[in-house]
């Protein structure tokens, strides 16, 4: 590889599940910013604590399925700030037009989905859809050339995805599911998948 520039976008979702294990979240966003200088790279944030609070209020005092479903959504663009503080040298945005100045300009992007995500609104609303399917979503309307999802640990990619991710993520699309302790292979998985 010779540089961000020179390849596709690689559209990389952190779980934010990653936040209650020690040390995960400090491995990932350091491997994120050593991807960023190889790889013009957008961020997706999963939902984390913030979209648990949501589940555990929808539980006690129900939501509609339309308001636990932005409200999971706003979840995604809070942990979006923790994700960008943590990045070396991301940027936060909010809106996807942004975005190819931003990666062109070999930084990483952050981005708080909730603007493009309301404006959009192509997934379905229901706890079956998680950040992995905005994650595929973004990735399609953002024609990546991979999509990797950091999880809390490995397994079968298929089984580790939310029920509706395969629906929505291009047929064409390379895609990655990678436990967080091995974030630091990042840049071979997605030169191999890439490459072939």
């Amino acid at each position: 590889m010779t540089g961000p520039a020179a390849d596709g976008i690689v559209v990389l979702k952190i779980g934010g599940g990653l936040a209650s294990l020690p040390d995960a979240l400090e491995t990932v966003c350091a491997a994120a910013g050593e991807l960023a200088r190889l790889r013009r790279l957008v961020v997706v944030p999963g939902g984390g604590p913030f979209a648990d609070s949501v589940r555990e209020f929808d539980r006690h005092h129900g939501l509609t399925d339309d308001a636990a479903h932005w409200m999971a959504i706003l979840a995604m663009d809070q942990y979006a700030h923790v994700l960008a503080q943590r990045i070396d040298r991301a940027v936060l945005l909010e809106e996807p037009g942004a975005i190819g100045a931003a990666v062109g300009a070999g930084r990483p992007v952050v981005l708080a989905p909730y603007r493009w995500m309301r404006s959009a609104d192509v997934l379905p609303h229901s706890w079956e859809v998680t950040s992995d399917s905005v994650a595929a979503f973004i990735a399609g309307a953002l024609d990546a050339a991979h999509l990797a999802l950091v999880k809390p640990r490995d397994g079968n990619a298929e089984e580790m995805v939310d029920g509706y991710f395969l629906q929505v993520v291009p047929a064409d699309l390379p895609w990655t599911v990678i436990g967080w302790e091995r974030a630091g292979e990042l840049p071979e998985v997605v030169a191999r998948s890439t490459s072939s």
